[in-house]
């Protein structure tokens, strides 16, 4: 149901004449470092990359394509691969690119619509609805220009497409700052733990010398849990569950990554992840092998698979547990243990036991570790927080575009 001075379209009548939906160049050939920039659906993924990294192609491809050539405020959408549905707005310094394969452009007549207002008509629930059930699986899906031509867009008058496109461009104008703030943050921390973690840099009042040993002298427990049956279903809560390996992530524990363990193999699951432990995924993909993470409480419910160890050290007077959780998911650590992991298989390695206690490791004295944890933990709560009112504002767009495009909440 929508308002009745609403009208009902399909996209292709909104488009502009002689500018039809379509994709591009199918076969780009080699960079041409003077030539033509080509859009591709990852040049736009997770935000644009800029000119610099693009693919450009010769002048006998841009003549071949000049029909699929891009104007500032064009729409593209991505119509093959993993990325199928997401929308872009041209920005001005792509003036005259040529699509690619993968990206289709969408040229809406501002006569006819707002071009801002179509955008964000193309990234909700409905439409997306539409985009899954137009799809052609192959050896990757696809979804055609005229599919996306017949789809049915719900216009209200242009003066009130122009009020609900700002609205929600000012929630996307605040996610983004935030991202581009999470993300300084980061390099921030990255920088942070490099020197801290390396002895680079010293914190004030910290001059002895670092020690060298290795992980066996601090460690006196690697205790993995067994393989058990689960199921997809949503966990309950308080029934037993079983950690899935992404739990693990760049030294964090994500509790909620975990799967129901069912009733016949419950009485088999053991070993709970332990307050102030170290988890490490002995056994995964070479890219996530020996990932990281830090618990800071125990969890009676959750259950350790046989692919992660939890690490219980001799005590806490011998080593800050936090700090040492840093240095393991430090890069150079990762690296380390990704490059001593071992298997047959291409896509699945193994750290043993032996290699992970003579791991290599210097140590400042406790206080010293102690502090450097402190100032990275604080890091972390910052970045959190951020990550938080980020989430929040995805969320509250998403209720936006659930009112606005519907016409339940009016602007006018």
């Amino acid at each position: 149901m929508v308002p009745h001075d609403w009208t009902t379209a399909r996209l292709g009548e909104l488009i502009q004449e002689g500018r039809h939906i379509r994709y591009g160049v199918v076969q780009p050939g080699h960079l041409v470092m003077s030539g033509c920039l080509m859009l591709r659906s990852q040049d736009y993924s997770k935000g644009w990359r800029g000119a610099d990294g693009m693919h450009r192609v010769s002048v006998q491809l841009e003549a071949q394509y000049k029909n699929a050539k891009l104007k500032a405020k064009d729409l593209v959408m991505t119509v093959v691969g993993a990325g199928i549905g997401q929308v872009e707005s041209v920005p001005n310094w792509l003036e005259g690119a040529v699509l690619s394969r993968s990206t289709a452009r969408i040229a809406i007549d501002n006569k006819k619509a707002e071009p801002l207002f179509i955008k964000y008509f193309l990234e909700s629930p409905a439409t997306q609805k539409q985009l899954l059930d137009c799809q052609k699986e192959g050896a990757q899906p696809v979804v055609s220009c005229p599919d996306l031509a017949l789809f049915r867009m719900h216009c209200p008058p242009i003066e009130e497409q122009k009020l609900i496109a700002g609205a929600l461009e000012k929630i996307d104008d605040l996610i983004s700052s935030l991202d581009q703030l999470i993300a300084k943050k980061r390099d921030i921390q990255q920088a942070a733990m490099q020197q801290l973690l390396t002895g680079q840099r010293r914190l004030p009042g910290f001059s002895e010398e670092w020690k060298d040993g290795k992980f066996r002298d601090v460690v006196r427990s690697l205790s993995a849990g067994v393989s058990v049956n689960s199921t997809d279903d949503l966990p309950e809560p308080g029934l037993p569950c079983v950690l899935k390996t992404s739990a693990l992530s760049d030294g964090h524990f994500f509790p909620n990554e975990a799967k129901a363990i069912v009733a016949a193999d419950r009485a088999r699951a053991c070993t709970n992840p332990k307050k102030n432990t170290i988890l490490i995924s002995r056994m995964n993909t070479p890219a996530l092998v020996g990932e990281i993470a830090y618990v800071e409480k125990d969890y009676d419910w959750l259950f350790l698979p046989d692919r992660l160890w939890m690490t219980q050290l001799m005590s806490d007077d011998c080593v800050n547990v936090r700090w040492l959780s840093y240095l393991l998911s430090s890069s150079p650590y990762r690296k380390l243990l990704q490059d001593s992991a071992t298997g047959t298989s291409g896509s699945m390695k193994n750290i043993s036991k032996g290699v992970l206690l003579n791991l290599q490791i210097s140590y400042p004295i406790i206080e010293e570790q102690t502090a450097i944890a402190i100032i990275l933990s604080d890091m972390d709560t910052e970045l959190a927080a951020l990550e938080a009112r980020r989430d929040k504002a995805r969320q509250l767009k998403q209720g936006m575009m659930q009112e606005l495009l519907t016409g339940r909440i009016r602007l006018v």
